[in-house]
């Protein structure tokens, strides 16, 4: 059967989900190889953080790049497609061995195993997807500010302290934040150029995908290919009662009929904070005083299962 990976690069790190990414890298080499065909797949390693950006950044001569691995590895090699012309940008797939594996969701690729994933990529179908983009650096899921990016960065110690992925993580991890750290953030936000707005929140989350943190699905309708940017963002009063209430109910999107859940979709945002929060962009920390964000649509072609 036709594949439409062609000459194909697997950019994989063999840290991911607690050390198995270097098996997955092995299986998922052996697997697309023989299906690929001698010399059609190569395969790199990355030795260390910004690795898979430089990998991804040179890949110009390929006709697809995989990432293997979790939100990290996506998020870098996704950058370095982006340093390319579009013309010249190699289609984009992945391979999830991560903890939350969200953009997995969004493009429905499966998380259940390595052989279901090449099963899926070498039968897949190319979809043009939406890429977000934060005072330069790209996004192609998930940025947030406030609680839900320090659940976010938290996981990360927390998955070498416990060995938990997935949604065991992050509930894990929501819960402590939710307890301890439910702090409120003053902002001043202004929307597709508007008049500037102040306010405050606990969450504020920008989305290309609808689902961050292993499949709590914050912007429920939010759509990779629509060339906008879906927002949600959770204004106070909140009372620790409530705020685990919306925290749960979240997980399969049926938080947003409440008053405190503020809704939009835009191209463009800017927003700065009164002190800075943490701030999470794909799962990686981003540290500025002012975000500028905006959309640029149709800026990969990504697999997606057939």
């Amino acid at each position: 059967m036709p594949t439409p990976l062609g000459k194909t690069l697997l950019i994989a790190n063999p840290t991911a989900q607690n050390g198995n990414g270097a098996a997955a890298a092995r299986r998922a080499g052996e697997l697309l190889g023989a299906a690929l065909g001698h010399g059609a797949l190569d395969v790199a390693l990355t030795e260390a953080p910004g690795r898979a950006v430089d990998l991804a950044a040179g890949a110009g001569s390929y006709d697809t790049v995989l990432a293997l691995g979790g939100d990290g590895v996506i998020h870098e090699a996704a950058n370095g497609l982006m340093r390319l012309p579009r013309e010249d940008r190699p289609a984009f797939g992945i391979v999830p061995v991560g903890s939350g594996n969200d953009y997995a969701r969004t493009l429905g690729m499966s998380a259940r195993s390595v052989d279901e994933a090449a099963a899926q990529l070498l039968a897949a179908s190319k979809q043009p997807a939406d890429v977000g983009r934060c005072n330069g650096e790209f996004f192609v899921e998930t940025l947030s500010f406030g609680v839900d990016a320090a659940i976010a960065l938290d996981t990360v110690e927390r998955r070498k302290r416990t060995g938990k992925t997935g949604t065991a993580l992050y509930l894990a991890s929501g819960m402590d934040q939710l307890l301890h750290h439910l702090d409120r953030r003053r902002y001043t936000a202004s929307f597709d150029g508007g008049a500037p707005v102040d306010g405050e929140s606990f969450t504020f989350a920008v989305q290309v995908g609808s689902t961050y943190g292993g499949g709590f699905r914050i912007c429920p309708d939010a759509r990779i290919d629509d060339g906008l940017l879906d927002v949600c963002i959770a204004h106070p009063p909140f009372g620790l009662g409530r705020a685990v209430l919306v925290f749960l109910l979240a997980k399969g999107g049926r938080h947003t009929g409440f008053e405190q859940i503020e809704l939009r979709r835009v191209r463009t945002l800017s927003v700065r904070f009164d002190e800075r929060p943490p701030v999470q962009i794909d799962g990686e920390p981003l540290v500025a005083d002012e975000y500028a964000v905006d959309v640029v649509p149709h800026a990969l072609d990504v697999l997606v299962p057939c």
